[in-house]
């Protein structure tokens, strides 16, 4: 038996019965890297990466490069790091791809807000809906910088065309900032609006994400001219 092993199986033990509840950040970043590290001191490394990166959504949310930088932590280990936001986005998406109908706003927020969990960029989904607010097919149509995705609405207009949708969802995120709809947000779902309506497809709303916030833009009041809602 190493010198770490009985800490490290009173750990693993501890999570099996409780989950991890009364853990501590640099707990649970120990348990972690036991599956990279088999045979280092995982509290220290957790304690130097929690110093680095201040909290532990800091520490996923790190480019590889800088937490490469960090002693003991091998390009492998930073991969492990990195998996984890992007299987608990998958996690989510997954749980809620039996939700084939949207109806209102809080369903659009359970669609739409686990896409965006981990993710460092500015992102534009949309979900295309048919006469029964049934979804046809959820795609991810943008990805741009950490403050901004372009959309270009005739990409939108012909994936609508394309589907034979009646409906679309639009929906992006604000990366580290508040679920909070900008002048240039509100103006680009005008025109989205309006290039639909050409086309007899409704834009049924506009959900803007950040964390496990979100904000409907049909039920904010900025929609009211728009008319839109999911009657």
């Amino acid at each position: 038996m190493g010198i770490h092993d009985g800490h490290r199986n009173r750990l693993k033990k501890r999570f099996l019965e409780n989950g991890l509840n009364g853990f501590e950040d640099h707990n649970i970043l120990e348990l972690l890297l036991f599956f990279s590290l088999p045979r280092s001191d995982t509290n220290e490394i957790a304690h130097n990466l929690l110093n680095e990166f201040k909290n532990i959504s800091g520490v996923f949310d790190a480019p590889v490069e800088q937490l490469c930088k960090i002693k003991g932590v091998s390009l492998h280990t930073a991969t492990l790091i990195k998996l984890i936001p992007e299987l608990f986005s998958v996690y989510h998406v997954d749980k809620t791809k039996d939700t084939k109908i949207i109806y209102s706003t809080n369903l659009a927020g359970q669609f739409f807000v686990p896409k965006f969990y981990g993710k460092l960029n500015e992102e534009v989904h949309i979900a295309l809906l048919d006469d029964k607010k049934k979804v046809i097919k959820s795609e991810k149509v943008f990805e741009g910088t950490v403050n901004s995705a372009p959309i270009t609405v005739k990409k939108v207009v012909a994936a609508a065309v394309n589907s034979n949708a009646t409906g679309v969802i639009l929906a992006h995120n604000h990366p580290g900032g508040i679920a909070l709809p900008s002048r240039s947000d509100i103006k680009v779902t005008e025109k989205l609006y309006k290039a639909l309506q050409l086309i007899n497809v409704q834009l049924c709303d506009h959900i803007i994400v950040a964390d496990d916030d979100f904000v409907s833009l049909a039920d904010s009041g900025e929609f009211e001219r728009f008319n839109i809602n999911y009657g």
